[in-house]
């Protein structure tokens, strides 16, 4: 393959620029032979100026090309990041702030002033007695992160514009309650004294709005995506319980030692307790006490709203999360190949207007990727062309951002990493590779591993008088982990260390080894603090679950869920926080021992001990249970998500404030009670797909990943390292290509073949499994994007569907 090392040829789209180097003021007189073109940046129909006219009309040739290598590589951004279009950067103010905006230096920046707003709350009235600050320290910390927020926002408006700025709605919310939360540390910093501050609890979209927490703005949105549905069940649900509290009232009321339906409101708290099962069957006892038929009320309530619609309720969350999803995937999917299409629009030249030459597409990987090393671009290169020219057509560009993420190696001579050993230890190591790979060998590991499990259990019920550890290393220990150290080494000699750690079940082989043998260290030192790594041992018996292909694809899931569960939580900890700061306003210090006397629930707080036999019971734990500070509110919190016995701390409150307090309890049941739900949804959608794909792909290596191969000759690496050093290339890029072409010399050998592997994710899964639908999505996008070109300029100005931004962006000169 050729590399276009002289490459004099004119893009064909033209960036614009505002240094002086820019377009004529009148574009029409620049000569054209081929009519111009669509300029997908400005939205208009612009011309293509011949070579011999080129230069004086626009400056350097090279600054033009770089300009669009840098709008490219914005573009193919955005698309990655689903960022719209409309916030493209404009001009060379812009630019300058979208450079810095899009950096990880300004994302830690936002992530740390995020998380210090948060911590904060610790040190706050009411604080936790140990991180207690004095008000002007945590006063003035908290100014400093706002100045941050307003520096950050400040550089956004910069690059968005104010017309881009205020129409974003998560901006503006931001902007909104930095203004707010601004004036309030203010007023403390001048009273010297805390106040009621719920708008603490806003603090939470300092840090959502962050870039490392797209997953929880993700999660919040599909959250806000799939409550219209919700809601109407929740509707149906409480008119239900509305319609059985006044049932209840008439029913029951007239009974004096019934105190769960004495009015109508406490009529609708117990019932609402009731859909929880918290209270049951203690709210129906003094009515079933009185007349047994009685029963037939709650067994009927129970069965529509608790069997019935909650169900009905899971139904409808997850019919509605997993359209969202597939409409996400959908969106996502056309979102980057418009990206493609921009970038490719403007890497083609005049001249070669059907493709995208090396030259281009290395000019586009300096600042899309630019840590990528001079060999890796190359073979991304190669991997996206699939046909026999030198140019990447639109159709081979479409998977740019599959191939760009590979990590590329050179493929060894054989098929075994001992290929090129000696012929002795080659026979020595085949064998082993033999063992490891026999089903033999795995079914005796796998029996192994059973009769370990077994062991452990017997180990653990013959323990008496609580002693859990010896001091002395157990014979059975030692046994087992030199059986399971065996088995490692002669895995990684028989597979090789890189195909070893590529297996996902080797990896966890191998950790729990290392913590097993680091669990004998613990035992025969007598570690006390580290006996917690003794208990990691029955994880091995995780790998029986490898037998049945249904236990893989269950366990696979589970894996694959991990960072999605991890955004999740992270969700469900900021609902947390927000809930937490309300109660600590509210409730704060209002539980306390021997506390709500005059409550149902007085004997839960009364502090009291009590001899039973032998031994001394301690009662009243549950003044415990308080919101003193964020930290108690957090376990009291979870304590209400769990549900078991919630009403207890929720009428303790009630107790102690007012019965308007319930409101906030309620709330906060139906807010958890919407994330469980989506987090359930989520993870039938996500198994349930998982056995779609398993059913639909029967290929068993799909450990492996998304793997490439591509092959270069000793001609190829020596014309891509002289190219790079015409164009003045580092040292560090070119190390590996210098590397490898003596490598090649060294060996004589002529060609060599590399092979790209990443992960798969479940964006790949998707491909694969609405294959059919995603042709006609493809086709559909085609067809819009033909019907947009082929409208009159007016029209395309002025319509909404139009997804670049149709103000002229005028953009900067590219400083290299």
């Amino acid at each position: 393959m050729a590399l276009p090392v002289d490459d004099d040829d004119v893009p064909l789209i033209l960036t614009d620029d505002s240094t002086g180097l820019g377009a004529d003021t009148n574009r029409d007189d620049i000569p054209n032979e081929n009519g111009g073109g669509y300029d997908i940046i400005t939205a208009e129909v612009v011309v293509t100026p011949d070579v011999r006219d080129y230069r004086p009309s626009y400056g350097s040739l090279k600054q033009v090309w770089e300009m669009n290598y840098q709008e490219a590589a914005i573009y193919l951004q955005e698309g990655e990041n689903n960022d719209k279009f409309f916030t493209h950067p404009k001009d060379q103010k812009a630019l300058a702030a979208y450079l810095f905006v899009h950096n990880h230096t300004f994302y830690v920046m936002e992530l740390i002033s995020g998380l210090l707003l948060l911590i904060l709350s610790l040190c706050e009235a009411p604080a936790v007695p140990s991180l207690r600050l004095d008000i002007y320290v945590h006063a003035t910390l908290e100014l400093l992160a706002l100045l941050t927020v307003v520096f950050e926002l400040g550089m956004k408006m910069r690059w968005l514009g104010f017309r881009t700025f205020i129409r974003h709605k998560r901006t503006m919310l931001k902007s909104s309650v930095l203004f707010v939360q601004f004036i309030e540390v203010i007023v403390v910093l001048i009273r010297q004294t805390s106040h009621v501050r719920v708008t603490r609890a806003l603090r939470p979209i300092f840090l959502v709005d962050c870039r490392y927490c797209g997953a929880v703005r993700r999660n919040l949105r599909q959250i806000f995506q799939s409550l219209p549905p919700f809601i109407d069940i929740l509707s149906l649900l409480l008119f239900f319980m509305v319609i059985f509290a006044i049932l209840g009232f008439y029913l029951f009321s007239a009974n004096p030692l019934d105190p769960y339906f004495s009015t109508p409101e406490d009529s609708l708290v117990s019932l609402f307790v009731l859909l929880t099962t918290a209270n049951f069957p203690d709210v129906m006892m003094p009515a079933y006490s009185k007349n047994s038929w009685s029963c037939v009320f709650f067994i009927v309530y129970l069965s529509i709203e608790l069997y019935f619609i909650m169900n009905l309720l899971l139904a409808v969350v997850f019919d509605t999360f997993n359209d969202v999803e597939k409409r996400k995937f959908k969106s996502l999917l056309l979102h980057k190949r418009l990206a493609i299409e921009h970038a490719f629009r403007l890497l083609v030249s005049k001249r070669r207007h059907n493709g995208i030459s090396f030259k281009q597409f290395e000019g586009l990987m300096r600042f899309y990727y630019p840590r990528m090393s001079a060999r890796d671009k190359y073979l991304t290169f190669k991997a996206l062309k699939k046909s026999n020219t030198e140019l990447l057509g639109i159709e081979d560009f479409y998977n740019f951002y599959e191939v760009t993420g590979l990590k590329w190696k050179a493929k060894r001579s054989g098929d075994y990493w001992f290929y090129d050993l000696p012929h002795t230890p080659f026979l020595i190591f085949k064998g082993i590779n033999i063992l490891v790979k026999s089903k033999a060998f795995q079914y005796a590991m796998y029996v192994v591993i059973a009769v370990n499990g077994i062991w452990i259990l017997a180990d653990t019920l013959m323990i008496k008088d609580g002693v859990f550890f010896l001091r002395i290393v157990p014979w059975s220990y030692i046994v087992f982990l030199t059986i399971y150290g065996v088995e490692m080494l002669l895995k990684i000699t028989g597979l090789g260390p890189s195909e070893y750690f590529t297996s996902g079940w080797n990896l966890f082989d191998f950790l729990v080894t290392i913590f097993a043998f680091v669990g004998i260290v613990v035992l025969a030192f007598d570690m006390e603090p580290f006996y917690f790594i003794v208990i990691l041992r029955p994880l091995q018996l995780l790998r029986l679950f490898k037998i049945k292909r249904r236990y893989r694809d269950v366990l696979d899931t589970m894996f694959e869920l991990l960072p999605r569960m991890a955004s999740l939580g992270l969700t469900l900890m900021i609902f947390y926080y927000s809930f937490a700061i309300v109660g600590m306003e509210f409730f704060g210090d209002v539980l306390y021992p021997n506390c709500c006397n005059n409550s149902m629930v007085a004997d839960s707080y009364r502090w009291i001990n009590r001899t039973i036999g032998d031994r001394t019971v301690i009662q009243g734990y549950y003044s415990l249970n308080n919101f003193n500070n964020i930290l108690n509110s957090f376990v009291t919190l979870f304590e209400l998500t769990v549900v078991n016995n919630w009403y207890i701390i929720m009428e303790g409150v009630v107790s102690q404030t007012s019965h308007w307090s319930r409101i906030y309890f309620m709330t906060f049941y139906i807010v958890t009670m919407v994330v469980l739900t989506i987090i359930v949804a989520f993870i039938l959608d996500a198994f349930l797909f998982r056995m779609n794909y398993s059913r639909k792909n029967k290929d068993e290596e799909d450990e492996n990943g998304i793997v490439f191969e591509t092959e270069v000759d000793k001609a190829e690496i020596d014309r891509l390292l002289e190219y790079n050093k015409q164009n003045g290339s580092s040292s560090f890029e070119i190390s590996g290509l210098v590397k490898l072409s003596s490598r090649m010399a060294n060996n004589d050998q002529l060609k060599m073949v590399f092979i790209g592997r990443r992960l798969r994710t479940k964006s790949d899964l998707s491909i694969i499994m609405y294959e059919e639908e995603i042709q006609e999505w493809y086709e559909e996008h085609a067809r819009i994007n033909q019907m947009q070109q082929d409208q009159p300029l007016e029209c395309i100005l002025n319509s909404n569907t139009h997804l670049p931004s149709a103000e002229l962006r005028q953009r900067s000169q590219t400083v290299t």
